[in-house]
């Protein structure tokens, strides 16, 4: 009885420690369980000539059978195979299970982006601080209806708290105070939903600029694709042509097949007459060595169909590429678009032609026996002014000339991807042998400055005349003798000061006598040595209007319709208002200013510094741009800007040491 006693207390010890718990049978269970197992493999492996063994396996395989055949279990096995793991999870876990695993197990992704649980505010407060508080004020309908009631009521309710003995004035503070605690914490609960709220606003503005980047990566490569197709469609129309032309050549050489006829031979004796004629036009030798002008295979440079937009969406100052153009100091440069050709000049006597879309020089423009102080790139001519009183035209439309033999076709870059080249790269020297089109020479001094439109060029030089050219004719058309006008203005106005209006310009400054002119029409603006921007009418060719207000020589101008922007070494901006010819605005740097732009937005300046100086006219704001704003490089400091050129935010700058920076702005 003892011992009985002791097993059920021994059983139900282990019961509820769990010992008992597993497959929900016992020890005993277990045990049996595994002698039957133990059995069972005994006879399966034991050798088939025991028939005792052979024939306990097959009565146990005809009971499982038996077994199988039951509707229950085929029914049980059938639904088991039609149910879905998701139905299987849910007919032996519960709803509350499942809900608990499936907050257990969520991912660190997920997890990662939940608040921290330090709020103490509930989500009826965060409701109830939303609401303004003149709507939780009482209604004053329901305040009238109050002083309408019964003034002894109302009396006893005043004079004590309800559940209290407190006094009235004293009732009256206690409800005063927890109505300011109240409504401190509601600030504060509006405060946190705030910052909540904000920092909610950080998170979108992140993953926004995330997804700026990758598309400007993706307009990026469609424009190299796009580059690309252009350059195949080049070559297909350079393989058309070719195809056409021998085409024709082969249909006027089968019409053109006669028969033999005979030939006396007296008559094959040459002609003395023509004989001489020939040789004195042209000899046999030199008429073999010409190119023929179907030998000559050339890819032209021309305007693309669709221009590269991507240097729009990069940060303002962003550097797009940096060039070694020049061994000396860059006196000019211009270009026609953004990423399509640019020239430059400089003192080392050389004018270079670059392809902006790879960063490569594609020729040099020979002819000049002095270095160039001015020119402009106008669609595919080119005008420069040399200090050899020349001026040249060029059309670099007949330039021979492939981008795929010139390195990669990559178009705008990242940004800080861009070396600067050592040494300026040197290209075919017959690349551009076909470009100049004419000379015109009537100047007597170094041509300073020039600007045309359409068939008309005006030249300002040294000489101190302004010559206006037909490009059509090729000749000069028009003299404007600048003392003799200022003479004439002087006259005019009875000033006692003399016929040239001094300046004064530091005594180191060697400014040009013509600084900067521009033409439009019958109109020609011109800013000289004295200071003063005269404004031309070339029609009469005399002076229109004198603005006066720079006290140094005028290196630079441009005008639009209303403005005339001015700069000068007396290291001010002025803009000018052609309608009344006053001063609009003006503003002042450190150092003179030599160079000067503007497009629909910016003013940019070259002032004696290593960064390009922007005024930006639509919110008046001054700020840099350029490699000056960059750290040392090497222990060195860039180098000074001098010319400076902007069209549609895309920024070109040349500098004393002969590197062109282009920029986005």
């Amino acid at each position: 009885m003892a011992s009985r006693d002791g097993y059920a207390q021994d059983r139900h010890r282990r019961r509820v420690s769990g010992e008992d718990s597993l497959l929900g049978t016992g020890t005993r269970q277990i045990e049996a369980f595994g002698r039957k197992v133990t059995t069972t493999a005994n006879q399966l492996i034991s050798p088939l000539s025991d028939p005792s063994s052979s024939l306990h396996y097959q009565h146990a395989m005809t009971e499982l059978q038996k077994e199988l055949r039951r509707p229950g279990i085929q029914q049980r096995v059938f639904s088991y195979a039609k149910a879905s793991p998701t139905e299987l999870v849910r007919s032996k876990l519960s709803t509350t299970e499942i809900q608990h695993r499936a907050l257990t197990y969520l991912p660190d992704d997920l997890l990662r982006n939940i608040p921290e649980n330090e709020n103490v505010y509930s989500l009826f407060q965060g409701f109830q601080a939303t609401i303004p508080e003149e709507e939780k004020e009482e209604d004053p309908h329901s305040r009238k209806r109050h002083q309408k009631s019964d003034p002894s009521s109302r009396k006893l309710l005043e004079e004590r708290a309800p559940g209290s003995n407190e006094p009235s004035s004293l009732a009256s503070v206690r409800k005063d105070r927890d109505k300011t605690n109240h409504r401190l914490e509601m600030m504060t609960v509006r405060k946190n939903m705030c910052s909540a709220e904000i920092r909610e606003i950080d998170n979108k503005i992140s993953n926004l600029n995330t997804m700026r980047k990758i598309v400007l990566d993706r307009l990026g490569d469609i424009e190299q694709n796009e580059l690309q197709l252009e350059q195949e469609l080049l070559e297909l129309d350079d393989k058309f042509e070719e195809m056409a032309e021998e085409f024709d050549d082969a249909a006027t050489l089968g019409n053109a097949v006669t028969p033999p006829t005979e030939v006396d031979p007296e008559d094959t004796a040459p002609d003395h007459d023509t004989l001489d004629l020939n040789e004195s036009f042209m000899s046999a030798s030199i008429y073999e060595k010409l190119p023929s002008p179907k030998s000559s295979k050339r890819q032209k440079p021309t305007r693309r169909k669709s221009m590269p937009i991507r240097h729009e969406h990069f940060e303002p100052g962003s550097n797009i590429r940096e060039l070694q153009a020049h061994n000396d100091i860059i006196t000019a440069l211009d270009f026609d678009v953004p990423f399509g050709s640019m020239v430059t000049a400089a003192l080392d006597d050389t004018v270079r032609v670059w392809d902006l879309n790879i960063g490569r020089c594609i020729g040099l423009l020979e002819g000049h026996h002095a270095s160039v102080r001015c020119l402009q790139v106008e669609d595919n001519l080119v005008a420069t002014g040399s200090m050899d009183a020349s001026i040249r035209l060029w059309d670099l439309s007949k330039a021979e000339y492939s981008p795929r033999d010139n390195g990669s076709t990559r178009g705008n870059e990242d940004p800080e991807e861009d070396d600067i080249a050592d040494e300026p790269s040197a290209p075919q020297s017959s690349s551009m042998q076909d470009c100049p089109l004419f000379s015109l020479e009537a100047h007597v001094d170094e041509v300073t400055a020039l600007h045309f439109r359409g068939d008309v060029l005006v030249s300002g030089s040294a000489d101190k005349t302004l010559r206006q050219w037909d490009l059509v004719k090729g000749r000069c058309v028009q003299t404007l003798d600048v003392l003799w006008a200022a003479a004439q203005a002087s006259a005019t106005m009875n000033s006692g000061d003399g016929q040239w209006r001094a300046t004064g310009r530091l005594p180191d400054a060697s400014a040009d006598f013509v600084g900067a002119l521009q033409c439009f029409d019958a109109a020609l603006a011109c800013g000289t040595a004295d200071g003063m921007v005269r404004l031309w009418d070339l029609r009469s060719g005399q002076v229109h209007r004198s603005l006066v207000g720079h006290t140094g020589p005028v290196t630079c101008l441009q005008f639009d319709d209303v403005h005339l922007v001015t700069g000068s070494l007396d290291r001010s901006i002025r803009i000018w208002d052609l309608r009344t010819g006053s001063i609009y605005d003006a503003y002042a740097y450190d150092n003179p200013v030599t160079s000067m732009m503007f497009d629909s937005r910016r003013i940019i300046s070259a002032a004696g510094e290593n960064v390009v100086k922007i005024y930006d006219k639509t919110d008046g704001r001054h700020w840099e741009c350029g490699a000056g704003m960059a750290t040392e490089k090497d222990g060195q400091q860039p180098s000074t800007v001098e010319k400076v050129r902007i069209k549609d935010g895309y920024l070109t700058e040349g500098r004393k040491d002969g590197v062109v920076g282009i920029w986005t702005c």
